[in-house]
């Protein structure tokens, strides 16, 4: 750990600090508005998690998985049965015990990634998105026997205390994205990073210069599934504030991949980035369409274009900046401190 600290500078720990009151007291203390915290901040940082997830096996391990959000939905109904069934389990601790399952299926899944690769390997780990639906689906026991198919979520209690407000809700949430933020820094800042990059750039080289492909993989896997089941957790117990499978669709899959893509591969500040602009770019076209044009673009027009520019920039960050936005935003803030050096 400590070669791993000492990699940090001190803009490193300045940034740092500047997000951590700007998280925790600013927003707080500034933004009245529960929409913002229901709609946008909660769902935005349930969302950044599972791109985290989704960054570890895709962008920096370099394996084409998809099906995150399967895994999102075991992390949700193992959440939700642990506090159920399990007397006096903590919320930290059913969340955690959630994640080591979605970790526990994600290992299994990863399997084929030492045999296969590529197109191959989505389309098998695209199979855990259909499996993990189907297996809530078919068994009641998941849903608590529940004929309606949706289950209404568990308060969030902690140390005997209900956190049910949207503010409480978003503090607890950043709390545990915070943490789990500087885990997936510090292994991807060490040697568990470094095998990742490896066996992305060339995994023949990596193990010839003895880093194991099967330990690597899977733990990647496993990684990448844990924070992602975590993820589900909270989007189910904060943002649905219920559990259907149909929640946890190939749509969200895909909505995590674009995330991943257009905020930068193998890039942690990239999945903020990328799951603020998929949220916000929304908002904004519907804004632009009721109160610039008052109303005269048709509404599926507008959904239509939303998919139209996801998919352009997703083709032109992939040819000309892999690293997405979060490289944008680097080469803005050298260039703004260049200036005020001058």
């Amino acid at each position: 750990m400590a070669t791993t600290i000492s990699t940090y500078s001190r803009n490193d720990y300045i940034n740092f600090s500047v997000l951590m009151v700007l998280g925790f007291l600013i927003i707080p203390m500034t933004v009245n508005s529960d929409y913002w915290f229901t709609s946008i901040l909660i769902p935005w940082l349930c969302l950044a998690l599972a791109t985290i997830g989704q960054q570890v096996i895709m962008g920096y391990t370099g394996q084409l998985a998809l099906g995150a959000a399967g895994f999102m939905a075991a992390g949700a109904f193992a959440c939700f049965n642990l506090i159920l069934r399990v007397d006096g389990l903590p919320f930290f601790g059913a969340l955690i015990i959630s994640g080591l399952i979605a970790a526990a299926i994600g290992i299994v899944f990863g399997l084929p990634s030492l045999r296969i690769r590529g197109i191959y390997l989505m389309v098998a780990t695209l199979a855990s998105q259909f499996f993990i639906i189907w297996v809530i689906d078919k068994f009641g026991w998941f849903k608590n026997y529940d004929s309606s198919g949706i289950i209404t979520a568990q308060d969030i209690v902690i140390f005997g205390r209900p956190y049910t407000s949207p503010v409480d809700m978003y503090l607890v949430i950043l709390v545990v994205v915070t943490v789990m933020t500087i885990l997936a820094i510090n292994m991807a800042r060490g040697s568990t990073g470094r095998n990742w990059m490896a066996v992305r750039d060339m995994d023949v080289a990596a193990e010839s210069m003895g880093v194991s492909l099967l330990k690597t993989k899977i733990q990647a896997f496993a990684i990448s599934s844990f924070f992602c089941g975590v993820a589900g957790a909270l989007f189910a117990f904060t943002y649905l504030k219920s559990l259907e499978p149909v929640a946890f669709d190939i749509k969200l899959s895909f909505k995590i991949l674009f995330m991943c893509i257009l905020g930068g591969l193998g890039t942690i500040n990239g999945a903020f980035i990328g799951a603020g602009f998929i949220l916000l770019f929304p908002v904004l076209l519907n804004y632009l369409g009721n109160n610039v044009f008052h109303g005269a673009i048709d509404a599926t027009i507008i959904s239509a274009l939303e998919q139209v520019v996801f998919g352009v920039l997703m083709i032109v960050f992939m040819i000309y900046e892999p690293l997405g936005m979060a490289r944008l935003w680097e080469n803005l803030k050298q260039r703004f401190f260049k200036k005020k050096d001058k």
